[in-house]
């Protein structure tokens, strides 16, 4: 590796809204805040999760409406 083009790198704290935190090194010199990380990300848990809220909810409302009107 050549001498002086690499930035400094400095050890945070990275917390996570889900209340994970770990130690990594980073180029930022604070603390960061993310919002999804591994511990609760469904590609690494292995969960599914539906969210329903939005057009979402709304077109589960209509699909049970129209179950409901079928009988």
């Amino acid at each position: 590796m050549k001498t002086g083009i690499h930035p400094e790198t400095k050890l945070i704290k990275i917390e996570c809204s889900c209340g994970n935190s770990f130690e990594s090194h980073s180029t930022v010199k604070e603390d960061v805040r993310v919002e999804i990380c591994s511990a609760c990300h469904p590609f690494y848990t292995g969960e599914e999760r539906i969210l329903k809220t939005g057009a979402v909810d709304k077109f589960y409302a209509r699909m049970k409406k129209a179950e409901a009107l079928k009988k």
